[in-house]
């Protein structure tokens, strides 16, 4: 990837451009509502329609009953190609995109979702925050949120939200607080999770923030009683969960299941930021309160 700064977000319009005019690219309509809860302000996705994501995923499960890959990202389609990230990963335009210019961080040779991630994991995605101001995460496992098992980071541009706080979680962290064990609890996340501040000038050296980044993760594994990764070799995950990297934090909430009724959560969720499909689930998240939802989908204190 060129060392040039912004070359990446260049390299994401003019991509999306041009995916976007072939057809490539299929951004996936919405509409949107608010709901206030514990504190936060949840924005929520009404997708129009995932009528062609379906067929796609179906089409994947055809191939795969008969014996062909159904790996989107080996190959990726070259007209969502970005850009060479590092050696190992890959820069690729989401192809059924809700949030616009959303972008996937992927291996380029097949690594498994249900390992923990690597140092070169890291690596690949402060390169790509360091360009431009946006959220990373990581669904680690189907139970998680992940849609496919090949390994890949994922990257949205901020602010998630066209109204209030960047990443709309961010009120409660302000008030987030040292317990008795030394752990920081984020108010009203009545599950297991674990959160850890970064240095706010990170950011401006992806490699310290790759290297620093790595270590609190393995250390919020330990916190929440997760198996952390050998010093050599893929470690498979002992539990599924979700990892938000946020320029000046980061969160990791084990997962106890993907749906919430037939909702999918995957990390935007905790971010405060969720997606269903049509009015119905929409009402349910609003009849139960979403942070009973994300409690229903978690470990119990």
């Amino acid at each position: 990837m060129s060392n040039r700064k912004g070359a990446l977000w260049k390299n994401l319009v003019r991509t999306t451009e041009r995916a976007l005019r072939s057809g490539a690219l299929v951004p996936v309509p919405t509409d949107f509502s608010f709901i206030e809860d514990g504190g936060m302000r949840f924005f929520v996705r009404i997708l129009a329609s995932l009528s062609r994501k379906d067929a796609a995923k179906e089409e994947q499960n055809t191939a795969a009953k008969k014996g062909k890959s159904p790996n989107p990202f080996f190959p990726p389609e070259k007209e969502l190609v970005v850009s060479d990230i590092s050696d190992t990963h890959l820069a690729i335009l989401n192809k059924f995109n809700v949030v616009k210019h959303h972008l996937l961080i992927v291996t380029k040779h097949y690594e498994d979702q249900d390992t923990l991630l690597a140092l070169n994991d890291f690596e690949a995605l402060w390169f790509c925050m360091a360009e431009y101001k946006s959220l990373g995460f990581y669904n680690g496992g189907k139970d998680a949120g992940a849609s496919q098992q090949h390994r890949h980071l994922q990257l949205v541009p901020l602010p998630l939200s066209p109204q209030g706080p960047a990443i709309p979680v961010e009120p409660l962290i302000l008030n987030a607080r040292r317990n008795s064990d030394s752990l920081i609890k984020i108010p009203g996340f009545e599950f297991l999770h674990s959160f850890m501040p970064l240095h706010k000038k990170l950011i401006n050296s992806p490699y310290d923030a790759a290297r620093e980044s790595f270590d609190i993760y393995k250390a919020m594994l330990a916190q929440v009683g997760m198996k952390g990764p050998e010093k050599a070799g893929l470690t498979l995950q002992s539990m599924p969960y979700n990892l938000l990297v946020a320029p000046e934090w980061m969160l990791l909430v084990p997962r106890s299941r993907e749906f919430f009724e037939d909702v999918s959560f995957n990390s935007l969720a905790f971010a405060g930021s969720l997606f269903v499909r049509n009015e119905k689930q929409l009402k349910q998240i609003k009849f139960s309160r979403p942070m009973n939802a994300l409690k229903s989908v978690t470990i119990p204190l």
